[in-house]
């Protein structure tokens, strides 16, 4: 690899508490440290907006409304053409489409590459695909399965790189126990409780209370992220146990950690993660995890060393398998430990970061 260092910007009209976004940070951050000059282009009213400070990191205001803002096209040269920017790195949506248009549009001569996060949830269009094939230098993927899913839509194989999500140890020096003794109160969660979490936007999660229905024991139900939705709450009048289930929504990022750290488990029941944030989180804080055997929840878990898997659909699998953690103390403390390696080692941030750094300098040489 060249010792060229490289000037960087990273697009994102998201911001909030997803996970995913919380890694654009860590990313930008540590190839910053590594001499890179990094751009990073957002809302100054998000949340990253602040996470995002750093000495080495250059923060722009844009405003994104849409594929067609030409606004943020503009915005896009001007940053482009200002700092002489190597690599353009879209990390959402609608910063793939302008930063293609941009780049097109005014001849930036600047190597645009898409980081896909997420499943694709539509086969897309034929000028779809055609833009993200020809006029694309690269598309990062965060799974294998990611990368399956976009070859079957059409994109081309050998323009795919997978690259894995990762996480920092940092981020798990600073727990606050006085926060943690504090949700236990709010909670009333006593030494005989089992916790079960979960920490997501609303996906596929009626299929918890599925499998709640199916359990006998009381578990106290906590979810991070999710409103109290007639979706969610029809389910509550068929449990056949004293389950109290909480819908906390958005919860702010200076107390999510802590939440972790009062599960029994997490559970993650989705099929559209390209590799969960959250599952690294909790494997990172010792809570085991229960996720779908669906898209990139199969390159992160290993079922039964590191984590435990279900079938999408299945309540009753799932139901089975909450019931392991629950009463298999041998097993709890094998998913704990295996856990901990693939968050903290196979999946560290460091690693993250040295492919991207890897692959970006590949890409202008």
């Amino acid at each position: 690899m060249s010792d060229q260092k490289l000037n960087i910007l990273f697009l994102t009209y998201q911001g909030g508490m997803a996970g995913s976004t919380q890694s654009i940070v860590y990313l930008a951050k540590g190839l910053a440290d590594r001499g890179h000059k990094i751009y990073a282009g957002l809302r100054e009213e998000m949340p990253i907006w602040d996470m995002i400070d750093h000495p080495g990191i250059v923060r722009i205001p844009m405003r994104i409304n849409g594929k067609f803002d030409f606004k943020n096209w503009k915005e896009i040269r001007d940053t482009a053409r200002k700092y002489n920017i190597h690599i353009i790195n879209a990390q959402s949506s609608h910063d793939r489409y302008t930063s293609i248009f941009a780049n097109w549009r005014y001849r930036l001569n600047t190597k645009v590459v898409h980081t896909r996060r997420q499943m694709p949830l539509s086969m897309g269009g034929v000028l779809q695909r055609w833009l993200y094939n020809k006029k694309t230098a690269g598309i990062i993927a965060v799974s294998h399965p990611v990368k399956e899913a976009l070859v079957k839509t059409g994109f081309d194989k050998d323009h795919i790189h997978v690259i894995p999500n990762g996480t920092p140890r940092e981020k798990y020096e600073r727990i606050d126990n006085a926060r943690v003794d504090q949700l236990k109160e709010k909670y009333s969660i006593s030494p005989n409780d089992f916790v079960l979490g979960c920490v997501s936007r609303p996906k596929e999660q009626e299929q918890i209370l599925e499998a709640l229905k199916l359990i006998d024991e009381p578990v106290k139900m906590i979810f991070a992220g999710i409103e109290a939705e007639e979706r969610f709450t029809r389910h509550l009048a068929e449990f056949k146990a004293d389950h109290k289930v909480y819908f906390e929504g958005k919860v702010s990022s200076e107390w999510i950690l802590e939440y972790y750290k009062i599960f029994d488990a997490t559970v993650l029941a989705s099929t559209m993660e390209g590799l969960s944030q959250s599952l690294l989180e909790s494997m990172a804080l010792s809570t085991p995890v229960i996720a779908t055997a669906f898209a990139g929840n199969l390159d992160l878990i290993e079922d039964g060393m590191n984590g435990l898997l279900f079938e999408n659909r299945d309540p009753q699998q799932l139901a089975d398998q909450i019931q392991k953690i629950r009463n298999n103390q041998s097993l709890r403390a094998a998913l704990i430990e295996g856990g901990k390696t693939t968050a903290l080692e196979t999946f560290n941030i460091d690693n993250t970061i040295l492919k991207y750094e890897e692959y970006f300098s590949s890409l202008i040489h």
